[in-house]
């Protein structure tokens, strides 16, 4: 079975969850803002619910960044740090890949 038909696939499945994520991370942000303007009540299960999942799917990536950068007060940069390594580093980096795995010669 040959591999190279199964790379664009794969690459496209990849850019998809990296897509998915970025929306993920947008939500989130978006959903920080409500909550500390008081347009949303904590308090509601289901936005608790909303918040809860929202933190765990971007906690682990946020935390490490969060730890470089310098503390700008109730000011948090992380997920436009986020935002801007995947769409500036990660989605460069998965094409060139990309282009590399399909124009070497197997």
């Amino acid at each position: 079975m040959k591999v190279g038909p199964l790379i664009p696939i794969i690459f496209s499945l990849l850019a998809e969850l990296i897509q998915l994520y970025t929306y993920v991370v947008l939500v989130s942000c978006l959903f920080s803002f409500l909550l500390a303007f008081g347009i949303l009540d904590q308090r509601n299960q289901i936005v608790w619910n909303i918040g809860n999942f929202l933190y765990r799917m971007t906690e682990p990536v946020l935390r490490p960044i969060r730890r470089v950068l310098p503390d700008f007060g109730n000011m948090d940069f992380s997920p436009l740090v986020l935002l801007l390594l995947i769409q500036y580093v990660v989605v460069p980096l998965m094409r060139q890949l990309e282009y590399m795995l399909l124009t070497s010669p197997m």
